[in-house]
Parts: C-alpha cells; sequence; structure tokens
C-alpha cells in the first residue's frame, strides 16, 4: 500500500506543478497582459466577506489592506488595471502579506472585458483590486461590459472590493471620469460645475453601499474639497433631469492621500492613515442660481473630517467624534470657510433671587461676564481653537473678585485658599487639571499647562505648586487671593457650619465651554472650592468626567454647585452620553441631568453645548450667573436669575 500512496502523493504534486506551470504561462490574452505571484491552486480556508476599501493614492496604510485581506479569506486577489505593471500585487504579497496569491490584468483594449478566461478570473477571485492610474480608461473599458456585470456579482456575493486613486474615484454611484483627458482643479469645476469639463459618470459600478455617494481621492494634498462640491451639485443637476424624485440627496466623500477607509457590509466604516489623513464627507448645501456657464453659488455646505479616533456609517451618515465640522460657502465660484463658533459660561450658582443683589452688584456681575466672554469672543472670531477660547474666558474671571475662583476665592476651615481647575479638548480628548494650588494667579494656565506638558491629567498639592513655578506661571503671596467679602464668609463658617456663605454665591465657580470653526468643543472650570472645607477637600471642577468634560460629536460641559453630587453622578460625561447614546438635544440632556443630581441631593447648575454650538443652561437652584455669545449672535448676553433668560 505505501508505494502505491507514495505514487498518488507524487502524481498530484506533479498536477499542482503543472497547474502552477500552466498559470505562470498565462501571460496574455485579446486586449491585456496577465501577472501572477504566489499560488492560486490553494484552497481558501477563512471565510470571504464582502466590504470596500477606499485607499486615497498615497503610500499604502497597511492596516487597511491587511483588513482587504482578511476579508478576502487571505485567498486570492485580482488587481485590475489599464495602466502600470505588477506594483499592487508586489505590494500585496510581499509588504502586506497573508494572501496566497494575486493575479494582476493589465487592459489595453475594451475587448478584454470580453474575454471568458479572463472573465472565469474574475468570478472566482476573492478580492478584487482597482488600481491607479487614469479612470477614464476604467469607464472606457469596462462600463457596459461583462466585465462589469462580473464586478457588480462579485459585490453582490458578499466578497470585498477595493481600489487606490483612480481605483477609489470609480466606486461611487456617481463618479468625476476625467473623459476629456485632463483632472480638473478645484478653482476650475467651481468655475463651471455645469460645464463639459466637468464629467460625471453614472450607472457603473453598482452597490447598494455607496448608492448616494461620489468619491475622489487624493484629497488633502491637492486640495479637492471644491472639486468636490462641484462634483456633488452637477451629479444632482444630472440625477434630476429624469423627473424622478429620490429619498435621499447626494454626497461627497473624500479620502486624503495618505488615509485609508474601510467599509463594512453593515455600513461601518474606520479611517485607517500613516500620518494624520482624514476622510472627507461634504453634504448639504444651498445652490444658487445653477446655471451652464456659470460659476457656482452655494451656500452652507457641511464638511465633517472622519479621523483615526472616528466613528462612521455610511448608510446614516453619523460621524461620531469627529476630527472637524466646518462650513462652507461658494460664492461665484471662490471657495470660503464660515468662521461659525460658540462660547457660554457661567459664574457660580446659588440662591439668588431678584432683589438679593443691589442694583450696583448686578452691574458688576454682569460686566464681569462680558468681560470673560469677550476675552473668548476675540479668540474664537479670528479662527483660534475653542481650547484657547476657554482659557482665555476664564482668566478675567480668576482675576475678578466677584467670582470663586482665583482672587476671591473661597477660604478653606485652615484659613488658606486652594485652588482647582481643569480643561478638556474634546477633538483629542486631552485633558489637564491641578487642585489645591495655593500661589497660582490664574490656575486654568497650571491645568493647560499639565495637559500640553505632562503625561498626567490631575496634579495636587504641593506638586502642583511645584509645577506651575516650574513652567514659570505668575505667583502671588497667598494674601492676594483673600478679600474681605471672604474673610467675612469664613467668620460666618465657623459661628455655624450650617450657615455656610452668603446664598447669593453660594457655588461661585466658574466655567466655560466653547465651539470652534473647526467644529472642535472645549470646556474648562475654576473653582476656589467650598468656605470652610476641610481635610484637603477636592470638589468635581478639577476632575474630568464630573465638573468637566468634553468631547467632539456630542458635547462640552462646566459645572457648578455641591460638588460631591456631581461626582457621585458623574455629570458632566453624563449630559454627553444622553446625546451620544440616548439622542437627546442639548437642553434635554442637561436638564435631565441636573434633575438626576437634585435628585440624590446636589444642588446647582451647569452649561453645556452640543456639536453644532448650541448652548443650554440647567439649574436647579434658584440662579446661575451665566453668558453666550456666538458668530450667528455676536452680541453678548447675560443673565443672573432663574427665571431670567439671556439678555
Amino acid at each position: 500500500m505505501r508505494p502505491l500512496i507514495l505514487a498518488l502523493s507524487l502524481a498530484v504534486v506533479t498536477l499542482n506543478m503543472g497547474n502552477i506551470a500552466e498559470a505562470k504561462a498565462w501571460k496574455s490574452g485579446p486586449g491585456y497582459r496577465t501577472f501572477v505571484i504566489g499560488d492560486e491552486t490553494k484552497p481558501t480556508n477563512d471565510p470571504v466577506t464582502g466590504g470596500f476599501l477606499l485607499s486615497g493614492g498615497g503610500d499604502w496604510a497597511y492596516d487597511a489592506f491587511r483588513w482587504f485581506t482578511a476579508h478576502a479569506g487571505h485567498g486570492h486577489i485580482v488587481v485590475l488595471r489599464a495602466s502600470g505593471t505588477t506594483e499592487s500585487q508586489d505590494e500585496f504579497y510581499n509588504q502586506v502579506k497573508g494572501i496566497s496569491s494575486v493575479r494582476t490584468f493589465l487592459f489595453t483594449d475594451r475587448k478584454a472585458s470580453y474575454d471568458a478566461k479572463l472573465l472565469e478570473a474574475v468570478k472566482k477571485a476573492d478580492g478584487i483590486f482597482l488600481a491607479g492610474g487614469d479612470q477614464s480608461n476604467y469607464v472606457r473599458l469596462w462600463k457596459g461590459t461583462p466585465l462589469n456585470e462580473a464586478l457588480d456579482a462579485h459585490v453582490a456575493a458578499g466578497k470585498p472590493i477595493g481600489g487606490t486613486s483612480a481605483g477609489l474615484a470609480v466606486q461611487g454611484s456617481w463618479l468625476y471620469g476625467a473623459m476629456d483627458g485632463g483632472s480638473i482643479t478645484s478653482p476650475e469645476a467651481m468655475k463651471d460645475p455645469l460645464g463639459s469639463a466637468v464629467t460625471m459618470e453614472s450607472d457603473f459600478l453598482h452597490s447598494e453601499l455607496l448608492t448616494n455617494i461620489v468619491t475622489d481621492s487624493h484629497f488633502g494634498v491637492r486640495d479637492r474639497l471644491g472639486r468636490l462640491i462641484a462634483f456633488v451639485v452637477k451629479s444632482e443637476s444630472l440625477r434630476d433631469a429624469d423627473g424622478k424624485r429620490y429619498a435621499h440627496p447626494l454626497v461627497g466623500l473624500g479620502i486624503d492621500e495618505e488615509a485609508a477607509m474601510t467599509v463594512e457590509a453593515d455600513g461601518t466604516a474606520k479611517v485607517y492613515s500613516n500620518l494624520d489623513g482624514h476622510g472627507w464627507l461634504v453634504q448639504g448645501g444651498e445652490v444658487h442660481d445653477l446655471a451652464p456657464g456659470k460659476p457656482l453659488n452655494i451656500k452652507n455646505v457641511s464638511v465633517t473630517g472622519i479621523g483615526k479616533t472616528s466613528t462612521f456609517n455610511v448608510r446614516t451618515l453619523e460621524v461620531g467624534q469627529p476630527s472637524f465640522t466646518r462650513i462652507y460657502d461658494v460664492t461665484d465660484g471662490v471657495l470660503t470657510k464660515q468662521n461659525h463658533w460658540s462660547l457660554a459660561i457661567h459664574g457660580g450658582a446659588g440662591v439668588i433671587d431678584r432683589g438679593d443683589l443691589t442694583p450696583e452688584k448686578d452691574a458688576a456681575y454682569r460686566a464681569g461676564l462680558a468681560e470673560a466672554l469677550k476675552a473668548g469672543q476675540a479668540v474664537l472670531d479670528t479662527g483660534g481653537t475653542a481650547l484657547d477660547a476657554v482659557e482665555a474666558t476664564l482668566k478675567p474671571l480668576e482675576d475678578n473678585p466677584l467670582f470663586n475662583a482665583g482672587k476671591g476665592a473661597a477660604i478653606a476651615a485652615d484659613g488658606n485658599v486652594y485652588l482647582d481647575a481643569a480643561i478638556m479638548d474634546g477633538g483629542t480628548m486631552k485633558a489637564g487639571a491641578v487642585a489645591a494650588l495655593t500661589r497660582t494667579k490664574n490656575p486654568i494656565l497650571a491645568a493647560r499647562a499639565v495637559m500640553d506638558k505632562t503625561r498626567h491629567v490631575l496634579l495636587a498639592g504641593e506638586g502642583a505648586d511645584a509645577f506651575s513655578i516650574a513652567q514659570g506661571l505668575a505667583q502671588e503671596d497667598p494674601s492676594y487671593f483673600h478679600t474681605p467679602e471672604r474673610e467675612q464668609m469664613l467668620v460666618d463658617w465657623k459661628k455655624d457650619h450650617t450657615a455656610m456663605i452668603n446664598p447669593t454665591h453660594m457655588y461661585g465657580t466658574v466655567g466655560a465651554v466653547a465651539l470652534d470653526s473647526d467644529g472642535h468643543l472645549a470646556a474648562a472650570t475654576s473653582t476656589g472650592g467650598l468656605t470652610g472645607k476641610q481635610w484637603g477637600r477636592i470638589g468635581d471642577s478639577p476632575l474630568i468626567g464630573a465638573g468637566t468634560y468634553a468631547r467632539d460629536g456630542d458635547c462640552a460641559v462646566s459645572a457648578t454647585g455641591t460638588g460631591e453630587y456631581f461626582i457621585r453622578d458623574s455629570a458632566g460625561r453624563q449630559v454627553c452620553d444622553r446625546v451620544r447614546w440616548n439622542h437627546q438635544d442639548i437642553e434635554a440632556a442637561a436638564h435631565d441631568t441636573i434633575m438626576s443630581i437634585g435628585s440624590i441631593g446636589g444642588d446647582g447648575g451647569l452649561i453645556a453645548m452640543d456639536a453644532s454650538g448650541k448652548p443650554a443652561f440647567a439649574i436647579n437652584d434658584v440662579g446661575m450667573y451665566r453668558g453666550a455669545v456666538s458668530s450667528d449672535s455676536p452680541v453678548i448676553r447675560t443673565a443672573i436669575y432663574g427665571d431670567e433668560t439671556l439678555k
């Protein structure tokens, strides 16, 4: 038996060697050349699952390509191209690795798209990859052919398809075909979006997932935003010309040159990048005076950056934790970014009834709020970041003895002032905080330094003081922070611990939330804590997720009140979770959170801001010092009493 088994084994090996030799010998056909690397006779042992790889056209982000080979079951990939030779297959096999074989078909004539042998290889492929080059070649060589049908069948069968550069550009339901032999620039496309040079094609590749999407590659490097907006506008006009009504408008999806996006069968997508590349989701806008030969005029185009930490779904177009959210206009063919921003602040909450404050004190508080808002407005109005804005906003409040932060802070039981502050960047989710500072003039600057200069989030006590000094921040003698009013509050507290402090300024924490023109959120909070606090007490203000929190795409929060309860109920994070997971609007999320805190015995208030810049002020007490200003409403507005609207 053993000689027989050996003979059979040798026969199988001989047969396989023959198949491999035959595959290697296949080098051309009608209208194409072909190349192969690896062993096409190996079985595909892993599951094959559908999806799309959209690569921006630069150096490959290998993790994305490994996603593609995994979805191809680590089996056999077919590369289709109309220029070059074996570049893609060599990179797949030798750099990405983990696959059995890669066969390339180099098209030189349309008749190749009818070749039975080529079509059979495409049908058997576990994954198909469309190489870069000139997408007009793909349209001319493949559209309306059996190969076109085979590509659609491949996707319908739940197998992955990918592409880079031109191979990305042809995957959308509408595509820029570059049929005139050129590659139109953004200024050219916006100059005449309905012109003959904007050669949009449809009815090519058909995939349910990428329906209503116009794709483009080499995005950030080649400044292609303007042309993608023009592509979407022209495609909409061509689609609408058939008289049908469509449930969803077209959107644009651009991929940076150094990035790649993978799309699962359920629509969930992820961006990979060797550097800081993004996907660019382009949607919406109001078109005016659209006509052949006329420049593009469109307002309020939403452009959302999808980064490596973002979530995205091509079905719902929802983006979580976007890298940026911008609004653009095109006026007479010229693209401009709107400087859309928003800022809101609080100066503490308490039992503030009308009549509790003298007219002079009322005016002084409003002037202090207005001064702080002006400082943040100056940053945002010139294109500055939300992070810089909240920092700048809190400095005047820390310098103003009316507020319980910095000068005029509450005095602890031992007669000293201990200062807390925190700041958080919603874009990066980085944060910095300090607690129990004793000499730093502006604690918010120390919190920012912790975020920017250390690997830590919260520094406290002597270590925080030493760090602040080492950073060269302004220091003051402890007496600087004391005011006669705060001294009297401590005297009153020592007489009767239940009396606490002046009810018109029971919780004097100051805070700010902001949205900048790139759609980034930030929050900052600063406080002296409670009068008569003991044993090194630290409240919610410097605790990320309690008194301070920011997350792009969701919200930014700064709280003021009985900090112990805000800590227990994770106030800041709770607001954002209500927005993110319960899909509440910002007002409902803020209100329900402050009511939740009230239900366990906590008093106070909070300010919050959503991803669009809408502010919310939630109070379960009688009043809160507060204010807001924005690019849409640039006149500073303030309020103090619970039943008062901003004015």
